[in-house]
């Protein structure tokens, strides 16, 4: 019996599929372990890369979660799925946004078409990393994102949920709901 340890994500997909998540420090607690549960549940195998391998902490300061991988390590071919939660503006997605791996990695998924999912300000490493052009997307409606977003030459929708292509977008933990149901919606077909 493997030993259980709390933050630990389980890696043990069954289906042949595999989810990346990229985050940091001051991640959005749901937005992160609610996606990432349902696609467990659906036997996804999902790896959590952050700047640096272990311990990542959610704004709540409560929940936290061991990033299994180090985003400089990441090869985009090895996913399926990309998905970018959000968290405290100064947090994780400051942080994601501005690192330039996390950036292309991102690209790579959109060069290759293939499923992006991103929540909140997630969005923004997206607008940085020069993917939103003639997009319909959304996110959270504060902090610069919107103006951000339709700077960047994105189309920016007040919607719970906007599924754009390859690209399903949402605003904020009381949208994720919606935006587990597009996301798997997507990768089902």
């Amino acid at each position: 019996m493997s030993e259980n340890v709390y933050g630990v994500i389980p890696h043990t997909g069954t289906v042949g599929r595999s989810a990346l998540v990229l985050s940091a420090e001051k991640f959005e607690d749901l937005e992160l372990y609610v996606p990432v549960f349902r696609l467990v549940e659906a036997g996804w195998q999902v790896d959590i890369a952050a700047p640096a391998p272990g311990k990542i902490t959610g704004e709540s300061n409560w929940y936290y979660v061991i990033a299994n991988k180090a985003i400089d390590d990441i090869n985009p071919d090895d996913y399926d799925l990309l998905i970018i939660p959000g968290g405290t503006p100064e947090g994780a997605p400051s942080t994601i946004r501005k690192n330039e791996k996390a950036q292309d990695i991102a690209r790579s998924f959109f060069r290759k078409n293939k499923p992006v999912a991103a929540i909140c300000h997630g969005p923004w490493l997206l607008a940085d990393a020069g993917l939103v052009k003639g997009r319909k997307l959304t996110s959270y409606w504060k902090d610069g994102v919107p103006e951000t977003i339709r700077a960047a030459g994105g189309e920016w929708l007040d919607q719970s949920v906007v599924r754009d292509g390859n690209l399903v977008t949402s605003r904020w933990p009381m949208d994720i709901a919606d935006f587990n149901r597009e996301i798997m919606k997507l990768v089902a077909g």
